[in-house]
């Protein structure tokens, strides 16, 4: 296999980030953000991101994840406990996220910290969730070494004749997690590869101090 891509191009000119535009608040220009790539379309999932942890063998580690929840608390997650990203983050409870929205040509990169949310709002999500799903969740021992793809759907078909007829419970292994953003970086790709760059740190509960970084 030899593939050769530096002819891969692309001129980035859609919007511009200047500093005269920028919130107080990094919240408010995600809130914005996220709203423009929904209307923009051409993005099916707006909400996935990239969520990377230090895994427990030293390597960090990226995968896709799914957006449920925003607001100035923190960015909202579920998924099980017992998975290797779980065990990663209770380990080390740094973490990143990134989303990349191609329409419109935008990266955001957030550090933070991340715990779990409370019980009941983990079983309020669960409960709306479809049937089939709440009992994907108990039919999978997530990150396990699995024989066959047959034992995860006989054991699905288990769970649904022993749940036939009945609510089903959310499992005591998977829940919601919340990142509490210490750090923002938006990215709006530019022309001539001189993009915009603008970090937020956090100061102290209110305060932002932001930065243009180099591209």
């Amino acid at each position: 296999m030899n593939r050769d891509l530096t002819s891969y191009r692309k001129s980035y000119d859609k919007k511009a980030l200047e500093e005269k535009e920028l919130p107080v608040s990094p919240f408010f220009l995600f809130s914005n953000w996220f709203k423009e790539v929904e209307e923009a379309g051409g993005v099916e999932e707006a909400n996935a991101m990239t969520l990377t942890t230090s895994g427990l063998d030293g390597f960090p580690k990226a995968r896709i994840v799914l957006l449920k929840h925003f607001d100035e608390n923190g960015f909202v997650f579920y998924t099980n406990y017992e998975s290797e990203k779980g065990k990663a983050m209770e380990v080390n409870s740094k973490i990143c996220l990134s989303f990349f929205w191609p329409n419109l040509e935008r990266q955001v990169i957030i550090k933070g910290e991340v715990k779990k949310i409370s019980k009941k709002k983990s079983d309020d999500y669960f409960n709306s969730r479809p049937r089939g799903s709440q009992l994907g969740a108990w039919a999978s021992e997530q990150s396990n070494i699995v024989d066959s793809r047959a034992v995860l759907e006989d054991k699905l078909v288990s769970l649904t004749e022993k749940y036939e007829g009945k609510e089903i419970p959310r499992p005591h292994f998977w829940g919601g997690y919340s990142v509490e953003p210490k750090e923002f970086e938006f990215w709006q790709g530019r022309p001539n590869r001189l993009h915009d760059r603008i970090r937020y740190v956090k100061q102290d509960e209110n305060n932002w101090l932001t930065n243009r970084l180099s591209p």
